[in-house]
């Protein structure tokens, strides 16, 4: 481990290689790493002579996943909310119990949300961070992702007040001055929702954004919460551009779609949470129809997995079930699935960094950052025959099978383990949060909130507490 701390070159031998610039795949390759770019591909390199050798010989080395879209604070909940549905979660964040998560509590949940994601080869992660009702729960968040070796974009939101009304803080202004310096780890997006409202009160946070240079991410088509009224007001305004992320798009018309695809936007897609909460069904059958880029996304882990391995097979599952199911319904069937396992291993890597517009990620050739992923695992029944690299990583792999990873050129983590990151003080963190969120909620609360009721003035109606607007589009087809 040492050897790797010393900053040395690294050469990953022998690997399977997708380098992801179509479906190329490169046998018995290997991809050397000098400083924080890969400086050479091919059989055989001849390296430095103290490089530190990486045996990658019966694994698949490709580069690094990009997640586009995790609510990284709320990762002290993980599993809480596994039957829950959109509705109560909408219930118990936004309504209800969101309010009680200190600054403490935004650290320890991206700590460990930032430690989960390099222990599955996610190398990159969007924090949707719409749990920032301070400016001091936005430091939280920032010093808990530069204390773990990834790559991250804050994405800064705040669920309990108009985006208007948090853009316009002096605090604001200071945070991204103080915090945003425009380092190469430390991305920045505004993050926010367009309800519909013909008033389009959204107007003075998107110029915010644009004035700050950011990208905005937004959930667009999440059924109950915003619909194609948002995407419209968007479009006339001029607040559609190439670096927009469209959450979920999930209950969009065709008329939204085309209008993403005219402006260069990206949807964001996270078929678990989909295909489970309820925003509507997986929409990659339809946005690959429109020809619009996508990357995929893990959402939370209060319900689901927090590894794209899951995100790529859920979303080949759902994409070729609506296909079946819609040929069988005309009385035809499928001969040939319209999404290939390379495609989904493509929006998980560089689809990702498409999206956030990093040319430099996501691509295994000479001159593109060091973010690489081995999987490998010599101690699995699994890990062989390794016939079908793409299908392999979609299908057949899991986190426990991610041998190597490297961000920026740095190891940090090695046959199967992480390297200096302190699991046991994430630990003692999040057990803090619980304790502090569960006495605060009370035991019954507590208990029944892995369930909850819901008032019944939230079905299907608008979650946010700092409008008053409604409609009923955000419920029809």
């Amino acid at each position: 481990m040492n050897d790797f701390a010393a900053g040395r070159p690294v050469v990953l031998r022998g690997g399977t290689v997708l380098p992801m610039d179509g479906r190329r795949v490169l046998t018995r390759t290997d991809v050397l790493v000098i400083g924080d770019r890969i400086a050479a591909v091919g059989p055989a390199l001849e390296t430095p002579g103290d490089a530190v050798e990486i045996d990658a010989s019966g694994g698949v080395v490709m580069p690094g996943m990009i997640d586009t879209h995790r609510h990284m604070w709320q990762t002290a909940m993980r599993g809480y909310g596994a039957d829950w549905t959109l509705t109560q979660y909408f219930v118990w964040f936004y309504l209800e119990h969101g309010k009680l998560f200190r600054p403490e509590d935004v650290h320890a949940g991206n700590t460990l949300a930032a430690i989960e994601a390099l222990d599955a080869g996610v190398t990159t992660v969007v924090d949707w961070s719409h749990g920032l009702r301070t400016v001091d729960h936005a430091d939280a968040a920032v010093d808990a992702l530069e204390s773990v070796p990834g790559r991250y974009v804050l994405a800064y939101g705040n669920i309990q007040q108009p985006p208007a009304e948090w853009t316009a803080a002096p605090e604001f202004r200071d945070f991204v001055s103080r915090r945003i310096t425009g380092g190469d780890m430390l991305g920045f997006q505004v993050a926010f929702d367009v309800l519909g409202d013909p008033a389009f009160p959204e107007k003075p946070a998107f110029e915010v954004a644009r004035e700050l240079g950011a990208a905005v991410t937004t959930h667009a088509g999440v059924w109950g919460a915003t619909s194609d009224d948002g995407i419209k007001l968007m479009y006339d305004h001029g607040f559609m551009t190439p670096g927009t992320i469209y959450v979920h798009a999930a209950s969009l018309s065709a008329d939204s779609y085309h209008r993403i695809a005219a402006t260069g936007g990206s949807v964001s897609v996270s078929t678990e949470s989909e295909q489970s909460a309820g925003q509507g069904y997986p929409p990659t059958w339809a946005i690959r129809a429109h020809g619009i880029p996508v990357s995929l996304s893990m959402d939370t882990s209060v319900w689901w997995s927090g590894d794209l391995f899951s995100a790529m097979r859920a979303t080949l599952g759902a994409d070729r079930s609506r296909e079946h199911l819609e040929a069988q319904t005309k009385g035809d069937t499928i001969t040939h699935s319209g999404l290939r396992a390379d495609r989904v291993v493509e929006w998980a890597t560089r689809g990702g960094a498409r999206a956030l517009g990093r040319d430099d990620l996501g691509v295994i050739e000479p001159g593109r950052k060091a973010d690489l992923v081995l999987i490998k695992n010599d101690h699995s029944p699994v890990s062989f025959p390794l016939l079908n690299p793409f299908g392999h990583v979609a299908f057949q792999a899991q986190r426990g099978d991610v041998h190597t990873v490297l961000v920026d050129g740095r190891v940090v983590k090695h046959e199967h383990r992480l390297v200096g990151v302190d699991l046991a003080a994430a630990r003692r963190d999040i057990e803090s949060t619980i304790e502090h969120l569960r006495s605060s909620m009370g035991e019954q609360a507590w208990q029944q909130g892995m369930n909850p009721d819901i008032p019944a003035t939230k079905i299907l109606d608008n979650p946010y507490t700092y409008t008053d607007y409604r409609s009923s589009s955000t419920h029809t087809r």
